[in-house]
Parts: C-alpha cells; sequence; structure tokens
C-alpha cells in the first residue's frame, strides 16, 4: 500500500487535496511521537559504509561500469533525500525496516553510487522528516521535523570526521531534503573551518533552491574541475516555470558552467532509469534558465514527472531523476574533480 501510493503520487494521478490529506500527521510535532536517536557507533545506523556490503556498492546492470570504493582516493558523505512520506509522526523511525529497504534500493541504489568509482561511500541513516514537513504552512511543525532531521545528520558527520575520515578528501552530496540539510552541514563545519575547507573536493547539492548568498566562503563550481565550491540544480522540461526553485544556483551538469548555452544530449554521458538496468547515454539535452536546468524530456522509459503537492506549477518537474539524467556525467565529473584536487594538493 504505501509503495503503491508513492508511485501514484510522483506519477501525478493522486490530487494534490489527497496528497496533502493523506500525507499530514495526525498531530502535532510536540505531542508527536520522537524515534529513538541514532547511535552512529551501530553500523545499523548507516546505508552507506565502505567496508561492508550495501546498496552504495553496485552499479546500473549491463554496463561496464565498476565500484572501486577499496581503492578510492576520497570519502563522499552522501545525504540522502526523503523517502518516508506518512502521517504516522512527522520523522521517521531507523527500526523501520521496509523504510530502510525502499531507501536502500531506491536512492542509495540510485544516487550515491554515482561517486562509487572515486569515493569511498558514507550514508547515514537519520530521522527525516516526512514530506508534508516542506508544505506544512499551519504551524512550526514542519520546521520542528527538519530541525530534528538536521540533528542527527549533524552527529553522524561528526562522528565520520571522528573515526572515518583521517584527513581524507570530503565530497559532500546530497538530493531534496538531503539538500537541506547539507547546506546547513557546510554552513556549520566548513564555512567555520577554513582546514575543513581545504579537505573538501566540491559539494552536490541537488534538487533544492540553493541561494548563492547561502555561504560566506564556499562560491559556486564555474567549471569542470574547480574545487572547493558546490554545485546545484533542478530539472524541469523545457520552457517550465517553478517558482519554488527559480533564482537558485543552477549549473549545467552537462558543462558543468552557470552559463545560458544550450549543451547538447551529445555531451550527455548516460542516464540510468529507476530499474538501474542500463546507461541510456545522450538522454537529455540542459540549459540552465532563471535557477533552473531545463531538459526536452526523456523518449525512454524510467525518468517519470514529479508532482510535488502545493505546487501545481511543477507538474514538468523532473526533480526525483535529478541524479538520474546526468548520472554518467556526475560520476566523471566526481572523478576529474578529485583528481584536479590531488594534483592541487601536490602542487602539480
Amino acid at each position: 500500500m504505501r509503495l503503491r501510493f508513492f508511485y501514484l503520487l510522483i506519477l501525478g494521478v493522486l490530487p494534490l487535496s489527497a496528497c496533502l490529506k493523506v500525507l499530514k500527521p495526525a498531530q502535532d510535532f510536540a505531542v508527536s511521537p520522537v524515534p529513538e536517536a541514532p547511535d552512529y557507533r551501530m553500523e545499523d545506523n548507516w546505508a552507506a559504509l565502505p567496508d561492508r556490503r550495501d546498496s552504495a556498492d553496485v552499479v546500473p546492470r549491463n554496463t561496464l561500469l565498476h565500484d572501486n570504493q577499496r581503492n578510492a582516493p576520497a570519502d563522499v558523505f552522501f545525504i540522502h533525500p526523503t523517502t518516508y512520506y506518512w502521517r504516522k509522526q512527522w520523522n521517521a523511525s531507523l527500526t523501520d525496516e521496509r523504510l530502510n529497504r525502499f531507501t536502500d534500493e531506491s536512492v542509495i541504489r540510485g544516487q550515491a553510487t554515482a561517486f562509487n568509482n572515486t569515493a569511498r561511500v558514507y550514508a547515514p541513516r537519520y530521522r527525516q522528516a516526512t514530506l508534508y514537513s516542506f508544505f506544512d504552512e499551519e504551524d512550526t511543525s514542519g520546521k520542528a521535523a527538519l530541525d530534528l532531521a538536521y540533528m542527527d545528520v549533524k552527529a553522524a558527520f561528526q562522528y565520520y570526521l571522528d573515526n572515518y575520515n583521517h584527513g581524507r578528501p570530503i565530497i559532500i552530496a546530497s538530493h531534496s531534503q538531503g539538500t537541506v540539510h547539507a547546506t546547513q552541514l557546510l554552513q556549520d563545519f566548513f564555512e567555520t573551518s577554513p582546514s575543513l575547507r581545504r579537505q573538501l573536493v566540491a559539494a552536490y547539492l541537488i534538487g533544492f533552491n540553493v541561494k548563492s548568498d547561502d555561504f560566506q566562503h564556499l562560491r559556486p563550481c564555474e567549471d569542470s574541475t574547480q574545487t572547493g565550491c558546490y554545485m546545484a540544480w533542478n530539472t524541469v522540461a523545457w520552457g517550465t516555470a517553478a517558482k519554488a526553485f527559480e533564482k537558485g544556483v543552477a549549473v549545467n551538469p552537462l558543462t558543468w558552467t552557470r552559463d545560458t548555452v544550450t549543451a547538447p544530449a551529445r555531451l550527455n554521458l548516460g542516464g540510468v532509469p529507476h530499474d538501474f538496468n542500463r546507461l541510456d547515454k545522450r538522454i537529455v539535452d540542459a540549459k540552465v534558465t532563471n535557477g533552473l536546468v531545463w531538459v526536452h524530456p526523456p523518449q525512454p522509459k524510467g525518468y517519470p514527472r514529479f508532482l510535488l503537492p502545493g505546487h501545481p506549477e511543477l507538474r514538468n518537474s523532473f526533480h526525483i531523476a535529478d541524479y538520474a539524467l546526468f548520472y554518467g556525467n556526475i560520476r566523471q565529473n566526481a572523478a576529474a574533480r578529485v583528481r584536479a584536487y590531488r594534483m592541487l594538493l601536490n602542487g602539480q
């Protein structure tokens, strides 16, 4: 029932009123049950760790791609997007095995693996806020749920720094709710620490409205090998206006520049559909427009549009395919930035 509802939601079959009614938790945050906080010493509280077998180790089937975490020269700290949509409580429990499997089989597999050729993947589970938190305009419950979720992400990153990093280069990568938390993480850790900024290869802040003035020290990436910078984009069908995401930072994931020149589909190294069973080269073109990335909708199946509740203008959004449509380019670019970082580090 849960997964069936989710697919009806992302395909835009359910009307907005039905979505909001089903998604809103029955109680305010102040009286809603709060799941137990995770202990990040426990491996079960990580969706991905590089020294064990998990969903971040795979590559798309029927391709020649390979997982290289054993020899990877960098780390990626990946913060997954919302996979919890239900009204039982405002924040997900880490003991929900069905939710954990869904997270692993969808976004850990479909997004975090884009980095496993060049980085060791660390992805914490966290008490993510339910999707309705982003549309809660009646009170402060949604914000409180997001704040609680960020507490976990912050604790996980501190544990990662103290126990796993050992001074290695760091990529921060995220999507949607994960990007809300990643933006705050960069502000709390990297903006305040010159030494951590020196470790930052780049941040992939995908699927949310990241503003150019969100940071004092960090700047948007301007080319494909710049390091210590961040990238952001929100993908929509060609010609779409989307006020929720307009005027944010947009980097073209086919050229890694911020100009408004159309990048042809021949530059697309391959999208990966939700079945994770192929690499569709030249799947879409891309053009930066007013803080968005426009694409002509892909012809192959497996890249559904997403009707976001509360934002009917996003009926032409490819939000859930922000990584999928550019999977090959993200994979290549992460490796290129790590190489550039290491060359700079070695004074070459």
